[in-house]
């Protein structure tokens, strides 16, 4: 079992910023899987990777490649009350799932 979080790297997010995004991605994603995945992800260790994904269409299209293979998965819009504007999308996580078909639709991507 296996998440993987994709933070955007074109929106200039602090460290800081990008780091609650990530959390807020993981947890909601986390939320929309079933009770069944939950625990065996949560029993499993709770592996986690963060990879880069360099705009907000390449967000939206890895979402639907979620959605196709089944996944849970959560797409992340900031309240903008800090850096960025109200509704810009900063994360998606895919997953909690098993590990192959997480990676179908992220493991191309490189490491943040």
């Amino acid at each position: 079992m296996k998440q993987a979080i994709v933070a955007r790297t074109d929106v200039g997010m602090g460290d800081g910023k990008l780091a609650a995004q990530v959390a807020h991605a993981s947890l909601k994603a986390y939320e929309n899987a079933h009770t069944k995945t939950q625990r065996e992800w949560k029993d499993g260790g709770q592996k986690k990777v963060v990879v880069k994904a360099s705009s907000e269409s390449e967000i939206h299209e890895l979402a639907d490649q979620a959605r196709r293979e089944g996944l849970p998965h959560a797409v992340i819009r900031d309240a903008g009350h800090t850096q960025l504007e109200p509704g810009t999308v900063t994360a998606l996580a895919v997953g909690p799932g098993e590990e192959n078909l997480v990676d179908r639709v992220t493991g191309e991507l490189s490491l943040l």
